[in-house]
């Protein structure tokens, strides 16, 4: 069964060339393409996309927008923002309206397919600032001394750990309280046996949990 897709962005050729590229998958089914934010709603409740991949910045309604509608209605639709700059703040915004993850426009359709199967998974794909894939391992690719493995949640905070986030940034995209973030950080520390977030990154980098 193909997953269906919500495809929203104002530049014509960008949403030109993602829709082209997803259309080369035979898992894939572009169903609809908006330039704007403002029918993104409408088209959720009539078509019934599988997913929707959101522009950050659109002239009329942005993605920030439309998510704030999408979460004053109660539409769990997964979002995957799609961004030309690396914006944190935006970003996080985003993230914090629920959006489940963001890439930026100019990654290849490895990554795009993936990050739109993790999100169809009930899963987060968060690209980190500096461009890099940052991609979890389950524990049967890891290749590794780390005795005791990293629990999901803990990955997702090192995914974002790595992407720049302080634990106060963290601990709003996520729902949690800072306590809560600052204890995961110091397990992830701990298993790591690193004492640093520098160092904690590098490690994970060096044995594949992330790359």
């Amino acid at each position: 069964m193909k997953t269906r897709i919500l495809l929203v962005d104002d530049q014509t050729l960008v949403r030109q060339g993602i829709a082209s590229l997803l259309r080369l998958s035979p898992q894939f089914e572009v169903i609809k393409e908006l330039e704007d934010g403002t029918d993104v709603l409408a088209t959720i409740d009539s078509l019934k996309p599988d997913i929707v991949l959101l522009d950050i910045r659109m002239p009329k309604l942005s993605g920030l927008g439309v998510l704030s509608q999408m979460k004053t209605q109660g539409l769990d639709t997964p979002c995957l923002i799609l961004t030309t700059f690396d914006e944190h703040e935006l970003v996080l915004d985003c993230i914090k309206l629920g959006a489940k993850g963001y890439l930026r426009k100019d990654v290849n359709l490895e990554i795009l397919t993936k990050a739109i199967e993790y999100l169809i998974a009930g899963k987060t794909w968060f690209q980190p600032a500096h461009n890099h894939k940052l991609e979890i391992k389950t524990a049967a690719h890891l290749n590794s001394p780390i005795t005791e493995p990293l629990t999901v949640s803990e990955l997702e905070v090192l995914r974002l750990v790595a992407a720049g986030y302080s634990n106060a940034e963290i601990a709003d995209a996520l729902y949690k309280s800072s306590g809560t973030i600052r204890n995961k950080v110091s397990t992830i520390l701990a298993k790591l046996q690193v004492r640093d977030r520098t160092r904690a990154v590098l490690k994970a980098m060096e044995y594949n949990l992330i790359q």
